[in-house]
């Protein structure tokens, strides 16, 4: 990986033989679960299955997938909708061993964990799970979000797998493309118009907002990320909505931030500011120690709120975000 791949990995993430792997699961190794794919669904097992994803690939297969291994934006957003992956790959862990914010509502009490950070992924334990199906998000078209380069062609060779794009799409396109999905696995949709009311309504409050600078970024050890709204569904949704989010001038490679030294953290104004609050990002606290940043006007008069960078892509989700966001940015007033 090089360029813009490289870079959003620093921002956002911070095998054995195929012949041999095959032999594990012929064994009957299948991870001690069966669990069905779907809760609340009696679809068809001899029922034909296809799906066209966001690479514009026909996915068919003679039955519907049962056994699903998703990355963990993917499965918690299937989770939300009904989908119960048996296997999960990506930040899904903490360090204490509970769970990480990035899998959502997912139990990881019930699924297979296959890796957890950047590049991790066991591939012997995928093959021995006998899935039907994988499926991740993307932020370039063809690359599927946390399956590794190295073991990528084994890992395609097992089974289907399925990738849902983000860049340049609106978080309602993303959600409906997931909801596209989990339909077709046989999810029960019974809890989507509820939640899909409450994230319509959390939307429309974003436009007593709008006279509001807002500035998203994400703080790393040498380094402070401002995020270029178009790049990103969750942000499309918000500046849709209303929001006035800063834009910066100049973006690194491959569009999605511009990246500035510590020293340059007040580059631009904002009468608010989000911060990234994934495990990879440093905490506020952590920030404030950067002396331009803690001078900075949103910082001073404590307008510094939580942005969920990834929630899931379901409207439970997105419910959940925007109403923290509503409830957070009430607080605050024009400084600038």
């Amino acid at each position: 990986m090089s360029g813009p791949v490289l870079a959003r990995r620093g921002f956002l993430s911070a095998t054995a033989g195929l012949a041999a792997a095959m032999t594990l699961a012929a064994c009957g190794d299948d991870g001690g679960t069966q669990t069905p794919a779907t809760a609340g669904s009696s679809a068809p097992a001899a029922q034909s299955w296809s799906f066209t994803d966001d690479r514009d690939k026909k996915i068919e297969q003679p039955q519907v997938p049962s056994r699903i291994v998703a990355q963990v934006g993917a499965a918690a957003a299937l989770w939300d909708f009904g989908v119960r992956p048996i296997a999960v790959f990506g930040p899904h862990k903490l360090k204490d061993g509970s769970k990480d914010p990035q899998v959502g509502n997912v139990d990881i009490t019930k699924v297979q964990g296959l890796g957890n950070v950047w590049d991790e992924f066991n591939v012997e334990q995928y093959i021995a799970l006998q899935p039907d199906l994988l499926v991740s998000s993307m932020y370039i078209k063809g690359t599927l979000w946390y399956v590794p380069e190295k073991s990528k062609d084994t890992i395609e060779q097992i089974a289907p797998t399925a990738g849902i794009m983000l860049t340049g799409k609106s978080a309602t396109e993303v959600i409906g493309k997931y909801e596209e999905l989990a339909e077709s696995l046989g999810a029960d949709m019974r809890g989507v118009p509820e939640a899909k009311a409450r994230m319509e309504a959390a939307t429309k409050e974003l436009a007593q907002f709008k006279d509001l600078k807002i500035l998203m970024a994400s703080g790393g050890a040498d380094a402070f990320w401002v995020v270029n709204p178009p790049e990103y569904p969750d942000i499309v949704h918000l500046t849709q909505a209303g929001l006035n989010v800063v834009t910066p001038s100049k973006v690194d490679e491959g569009g999605f931030f511009q990246t500035l030294s510590w020293e340059n953290a007040d580059e631009y104004d904002a009468d608010v500011i989000l911060y990234d609050t994934r495990t990879q990002a440093l905490k506020p606290e952590e920030m404030m120690k950067k002396p331009t940043f803690a001078k900075l006007p949103a910082v001073k008069a404590g307008q510094l709120y939580p942005w969920n960078a990834e929630a899931p892509y379901s409207y439970q989700g997105y419910a959940d975000f925007l109403e923290n966001l509503v409830a957070n940015v009430k607080k605050a007033k024009k400084l600038l």
